[in-house]
């Protein structure tokens, strides 16, 4: 069993990675993974199986040719210009997202009896306002932000590539990962996550929205679940329709902040400071608040059970379970 994981240096490459190690794939052990980023992915720990790590511009020429030489059995697609920078940078998130990801199609396909299954980190970004209350899995794409436009063209991409025979292929549309470890990125979103993880870090946090807007987030953990459930998947009841709304959970601003007051107390709550950006609310209010994501669930893909749930995964698996005396 060989992988490919592209973004294998960010939050959710890192972890499926160490997934990977834990659990193997669908009961099966890898025996190589081939991990690329921009910068070096190299795990700093041993894992139970071989590396190759690669750093650079995926979506430079020749690049993804090098990739799927060695024929990886699964790719996990998780590499982008986030939403943030695809907006600021208009050419270089079409020449990443789109153009790298048809290259990598393209180089799959150049190679003869090879139809490897690759899983897509799609976004809820495909969608925009107005929005319903809840979304089908019928409801039409309309993204609202170049960042949205890049990942619904990727997975018609996928689509037709799946169609004819080339890869198998899935995009899941995933929610917005909260909480996330680490630094902030560029991601319109990631304030979502920055609210919760500096404040518990003892550091003030800045929140650009108001306490009302309502979003559809997912753990780290329940969204690596994600992508490991889908590599193994039997795709034949998908048919044509290759894109899943994965499950996640709808929280207002408000109550996440209710929530890290019940946990840490109020002057771990007061160091989220209100700094409205009008940018932020237009593009992150623009995306669903909530799915009913029935496909994926008679698939068996199984999300969390509610924020506090969320918040307490972030507690236990980043701070070892204490919150902050302050």
């Amino acid at each position: 069993m060989k992988i490919l994981i592209l973004g294998a240096a960010g939050m959710l490459g890192r972890t499926l990675l160490s997934r990977l190690a834990a659990e193997g794939l669908g009961g099966a052990p890898v025996t190589t993974a081939v991990l690329h980023d921009v910068v070096d992915p190299a795990p700093a720990a041993a894992l139970p199986f071989a590396i190759e790590s690669h750093a650079g511009d995926y979506a430079a020429p020749g690049a993804a040719e090098a990739l799927v030489a060695g024929r990886p059995d699964v790719i996990f697609h998780l590499a982008s210009i986030v939403s943030g920078e695809a907006e600021a940078r208009f050419e270089e998130g079409y020449r990443v997202n789109l153009d790298g990801t048809r290259a990598l199609l393209e180089a799959i396909r150049a190679l003869p009896d090879y139809a490897p299954r690759v899983v897509f980190a799609s976004s809820l970004a495909v969608f925009g306002a107005p929005c319903p209350d809840s979304i089908d899995d019928d409801y039409l794409c309309a993204p609202a932000s170049s960042y949205g436009v890049q990942k619904a063209m990727i997975e018609l991409l996928l689509a037709d590539y799946s169609r004819r025979g080339f890869i198998d292929g899935l995009a899941l549309r995933l929610p917005t990962v909260s909480v996330r470890p680490g630094r902030p990125n560029a991601a319109l979103s990631g304030f979502i996550s920055s609210i919760m993880r500096e404040p518990l870090n003892g550091q003030e946090a800045v929140l650009p929205v108001e306490e009302a807007m309502r979003v559809w987030i997912a753990s780290p953990r329940a969204a690596v679940s994600y992508l490991l459930h889908a590599a193994t998947l039997d795709t034949g009841p998908l048919g044509a329709r290759r894109s899943l709304n994965m499950p996640g959970v709808s929280v207002t601003i408000g109550e996440q902040i209710a929530t890290l007051r019940a946990r840490a107390g109020d002057r771990v709550a007061g160091l989220i400071r209100r700094a409205p950006d009008a940018t932020v609310t237009r593009v992150v209010g623009s995306w669903p608040q909530h799915f009913e994501a029935t496909r994926a669930r008679a698939l068996g893909f199984v999300g969390d059970r509610d924020f506090a749930d969320i918040l307490d995964i972030y507690i236990a698996e980043e701070l070892g379970g204490r919150v902050p005396v302050l």
